[in-house]
């Protein structure tokens, strides 16, 4: 698990450092679209650690409810299981 974090924290860091050097270069270059790329990459800037985040905390909660301390598989989908979701 330590090494997982530690690959998608430096995922997370490239990523973010290649949209803060993107806002730079848009907010530089000024073109007739600069407007709405700078708006994206800021929107980008914002949501993308927000959504590393959520990912890694939901992976968390996965691998401590199925994870190798336990030793249950993870479930099939079944039929009832299935009618049940509806």
């Amino acid at each position: 698990m330590k090494k997982l974090k530690q690959i998608t924290a430096m995922i997370g860091v490239i990523v973010l450092i290649a949209l803060y050097i993107t806002t730079f270069v848009i907010a530089l270059k000024g073109g007739e679209n600069s407007g709405r790329l700078l708006a994206a990459s800021i929107y980008a800037t914002v949501v993308f650690p927000v959504l590393l985040w959520a990912y890694t905390f939901i992976y968390r909660l996965i691998q401590k409810h199925y994870g190798k301390d336990n030793d249950q598989p993870m479930p099939e989908p079944t039929e009832e299981s299935e009618k049940e979701n509806e």
